[in-house]
Parts: structure tokens; C-alpha cells; sequence
């Protein structure tokens, strides 16, 4: 693989600057790793929900329209932009979602096709923990996917980057099942990681022009960074983002799983940044999700004698989802997405039945209106 990250900068809010800084990523990459014109070219950008642009949750349409550019700048026209989201997976929902996140109006101004057909396919896997993914149509039929991720936090996995943005390539609900079915958050980097090796796209390209910090995915604040970075290796990337973030590789899972895997290293060389030397500094005071500012694990400094009690311990103090109530507006999404079915609408609220949550922070994620917080204990935070 190769490790090297490409970095550009680019001002937001100015779709001239996003080009041209895809442009001199494209140029900068070697040959060998682009795309000719005979391929079929898949677009995965994060599209998460109905966010619009300026939220910041979703891949912004300027850089997708940008990569679409570039692609066509080299004679590549056969281009679909593909995405499953959280929640149910239909074709009015994805043409609503792809018009509120901007993906429309770009493609119809570019020619690139977007995909609304909703058709997945199981295909075996030969991966260290799971070995049957259901995949997009447009996944399994592409000569060349270009991973399109978002540079943000995330709750659960620390950041939501290259490898974390394929989960999107598994159709709407069947996302939830690996929830139920990895809640411990080691086996959920690993099955990404599976996944991520599964899919294999040739190309990563992140969009930190405006990125977020807290509590991301949905529900942390926005923040302008000024970058795009791109490579052809998902976890150096993954390591680079999270050495702009201040974010320790050790505790985000899919880098453990890929170290684990022998498929990346301890931490990120900055050796490897190829780039302005202006955008290879860390970001300063880059705000970590609430669910990371404390230990995740204190079983090791528990008394011998009560090691015993460690996994209860460790139950009460870890971070949970909490629905704030006055903010709620019943809209059922949370209950929709949620895998283990522990959440119902009682008098138009949410209310949740805390004992039985896995703790995947699902429902934070689907959240129109960022009504369920991740709750920490007051005790243990730093």
C-alpha cells in the first residue's frame, strides 16, 4: 500500500477553490492510481440524512461536484454517485435526501448519475469476522469506487473517516444488524475493516473543507478547516486525520483492527504528508466527542478483589444516549434505526429502556433535531 497522503487546502463557501484544489490532488497522485476512461466509476460520499450542506454532516455537493470535474477532465463520463444512509432504504427517501444534501442539482448539472434503485446483493467475504456482507448494486458492479468520506467526529468509533464512510456501501437497515451484532466496539472496528477490505476502493478523498468536531457524526458544531486530503491507503489517511484531530490512534477501533491486522502502523508519519507545509499542522484545540473525553475503560484500575465487579463498573460509567425531551419531536426515527428495539414513542417522546442499550449511539446519529445527547459521567470526565 501506499501511505503517502496527499493535502490541499481550500476556502470555504468558494466551490472555485474546492476545484482547484481536486485538480492538484488528481495531478498530484501517480497515474496508476486513477481511473481511465473505459471504467465505471462509483462515488461514495457520506450522506448520513437529510442534512442540508451547511450543517456539515454530509459530504458538501461542491466537492463532489469538483471530483465529478476532475473525473471528466480525464474522459470519464460513466459515473454514479451512490450512498445508503441510516434508516429505511427506498427510492423516494434517497431522491429527498439526495436533493436536500445538494447531490441533485449536481448531477443533473454534470451529467453523473445518481443512484435511486435501492437493489443490494450478498456476496461472501473472506474476512477475519465476518464472512457475508449485503452490498449496493452499484458497489459490487464498479470498475473503480472513490471513496468520498467527511472529516468528523463520531461518538462510537472517535472519527468518521475512509474506512468508518463504507458502512453507507451496506443497505439501510441490514447496518443495524452489525450494530446487534458487534456492540463491543473492538468487534465493530473489525467488521469495518472487513468491510473496507471487501469493497477495496481505489481512491479516498476527504472533504475537510468545513468539518465537526463534539459530537459527531450529526450532532457536534461545525468547523472550517480549510482541507482536502487524499490517498490510496484508507488507514494511513484514517491516521493522518486523526493526527490533525489530536485523536489517539489507540482509541479508535477501525485503526486498531487494521494495526491488529497488520495493514497499518502504531501512529501516523507526517513524513507522509505531501502538501503546503501550512496544511500539515495539527488542528488546535480540536474538540473530541463527549463519549471520548474520559477513560472508555477502568477496569485496570480497580482493586484486585474487585476486578470481579469491572464489566458492571464499566456498564454505569460508560457513555449512553439520552433523549432530551422538550427538545423531542416525536418522529419515530430513532425507534426506526435502533437494532435492538429499545426504544418507543410514549405520548409523542422517545424513551428509551436504558438497561437493554447497546450503546451504538445509533439514534444520536439519525436525529433530525439533535435531541438525544451522549451523556458521560460527571466523575470520570478530563
Amino acid at each position: 500500500m501506499n501511505g503517502k497522503v496527499f493535502v490541499q487546502r481550500a476556502k470555504p463557501g468558494k466551490p472555485e477553490d474546492a476545484e482547484q484544489a481536486i485538480y492538484a490532488l488528481f495531478a498530484g497522485l501517480p497515474e496508476k492510481d486513477l481511473p481511465n476512461p473505459k471504467d465505471r466509476v462509483l462515488i461514495k460520499p457520506n450522506l448520513l440524512a437529510r442534512h442540508t450542506p451547511d450543517r456539515a454532516v454530509t459530504t458538501h455537493p461542491d466537492v463532489l461536484r469538483a471530483v465529478i470535474l476532475a473525473l471528466q477532465q480525464r474522459g470519464i463520463f460513466d459515473i454514479t454517485v451512490a450512498d445508503s444512509p441510516g434508516g429505511p432504504y427506498t427510492p423516494m427517501l434517497m431522491e429527498g435526501m439526495y436533493k436536500t444534501c445538494g447531490y441533485l442539482p449536481v448531477c443533473e448539472q454534470t451529467g453523473a448519475k445518481l443512484y435511486t434503485a435501492c437493489e443490494s446483493e450478498g456476496v461472501d467475504c473472506p474476512g477475519r469476522l465476518v464472512h457475508h456482507f449485503e452490498l449496493l448494486k452499484p458497489v459490487l458492479e464498479a470498475d473503480y469506487i472513490l471513496n468520498l468520506p467527511k472529516f468528523k467526529t463520531h461518538v462510537l468509533t472517535g472519527m468518521s473517516g475512509a474506512v468508518k464512510n463504507l458502512l453507507g456501501c451496506v443497505p439501510g437497515l441490514h447496518k443495524a444488524e452489525f450494530h446487534m451484532r458487534f456492540p463491543q466496539k473492538e468487534l465493530f472496528g473489525q467488521m469495518l475493516v472487513d468491510l473496507c477490505e471487501m469493497v477495496k476502493p481505489r481512491l479516498h478523498i476527504v472533504d475537510g473543507i468545513i468539518g465537526m468536531e463534539g459530537d459527531g457524526p450529526a450532532g457536534g458544531r461545525s468547523r472550517a478547516i480549510g482541507l482536502l486530503l487524499a490517498s490510496t491507503d484508507p488507514y494511513s489517511l484514517d491516521l493522518a486525520i486523526c493526527r490533525y484531530m489530536g485523536l489517539p490512534p489507540g482509541r479508535v477501533p477501525t485503526l486498531v483492527a487494521a494495526r491488529e491486522n497488520g495493514l497499518c502502523e502504531e501512529s501516523f508519519d507526517p513524513a507522509l504528508l505531501v502538501g503546503e507545509e501550512v496544511a500539515k499542522r495539527p488542528i488546535e484545540a480540536f474538540l473530541p466527542p463527549r463519549s471520548y473525553e474520559g477513560r472508555v475503560d477502568f477496569s485496570g484500575n480497580l482493586p484486585g478483589f474487585l476486578q470481579g465487579f469491572a464489566p458492571f463498573v464499566n456498564r454505569i460509567i460508560a457513555p449512553r444516549p439520552a433523549v432530551r425531551k422538550k427538545d423531542c419531536v416525536g418522529c419515530g426515527k430513532c425507534a426506526e434505526i435502533c437494532p435492538q428495539k429499545v426504544i418507543e414513542l410514549t405520548n409523542a417522546k422517545a424513551h428509551m429502556r436504558q438497561k437493554e442499550c447497546i450503546r451504538c449511539f445509533c439514534c444520536h446519529e439519525i436525529c433530525p433535531v439533535k435531541a438525544i445527547d451522549v451523556r458521560t459521567f460527571p466523575l470520570f470526565r478530563i
